[in-house]
């Protein structure tokens, strides 16, 4: 631990903290001692923390056994913002920033219903400048964003997720299984960079959201490059995506899942 951690750290809060997180973890309630032994600590330091967090209806106390178990309080807490909502608010300023220094425009998307939406743009300063519309609906396997999300998904969801595509059941089984192989690729080199599918004169530079979550990436962030605005190589591909990785980083610190 730094200075910094030390000098703001906060025993009480980290105690309790601890003790949700803990019982989060677990299938059935426990007591006063399975609780210390879990996270460490002794029955003793832990019963103030208890009687607060009870009162404050965080976990809930068995009248018979006496044993703890989180209440329902946390789930409603986090159900009165819409989570894209608190995306687009943390991704707002990084992705403008970005737009701002590779001189193109970006935009971040999320899986929706099989196919990409588009939850925030952030337009290139330039007085010419590639317009994707917030709220559109692409084709998952057909957008460098939906190859990226489908690259970072676990190998039985990504399964299910093309089992139920319209577009990749439409192609023979060769061009499936090559398609696949193409998503390994990605994971393997971390980010997705090529010619547009859907549009000529266009290279998709994508990067994934939130590989630090444990539950997956959580969005995509691509920056679709107008060929013609870069021939001046005043800033290469590779360092491009370079200020796309910072990006990532600061919507992740913004979200609470990256730490600097």
């Amino acid at each position: 631990m730094d200075e910094k951690e030390s000098k703001y750290q906060a025993p009480a809060l980290d105690k309790g903290l601890d003790i949700l997180e803990y019982l989060s973890a677990q299938s059935i309630p426990l007591s006063q001692t399975e609780i210390a032994i879990g996270i460490e600590k002794t029955p003793n330091e832990i019963y103030r923390m208890l009687m607060s967090l009870e009162s404050r209806g965080y976990i809930l106390r068995d009248e018979v056994s006496g044993k703890y178990r989180l209440s329902l309080k946390l789930f409603y807490l986090s159900h009165r913002h819409s989570p894209v909502d608190e995306l687009r608010k943390a991704a707002q300023y990084p992705l403008e920033e970005l737009a701002n220094n590779v001189r193109q425009s970006c935009h971040l998307s999320i899986l929706y219903m099989n196919q990409v939406m588009v939850i925030i743009h952030a337009k290139s300063p330039g007085p010419i400048a590639l317009s994707i519309e917030e709220g559109n609906l692409f084709p998952l396997p057909l957008t460098a964003s939906g190859k990226v999300l489908l690259a970072y998904m676990n190998e039985a969801e990504r399964k299910r997720t093309l089992k139920a595509n319209v577009i990749f059941k439409k192609h023979p089984k060769e061009w499936q299984e090559e398609f696949v192989t193409s998503l390994e690729e990605i994971r393997l080199n971390g980010a997705y960079l090529k010619d547009s599918d859907l549009a000529a004169g266009v290279t998709d530079i994508s990067v994934p959201v939130g590989i630090h979550s444990n539950n997956g990436i959580i969005a995509c962030l691509t920056i679709s490059m107008l060929n013609a605005l870069n021939n001046d190589k005043s800033i290469t591909n590779e360092e491009i995506l370079e200020e796309a990785n910072k990006c990532v980083k600061k919507i992740e610190k913004r979200i609470g899942l990256f730490k600097i």
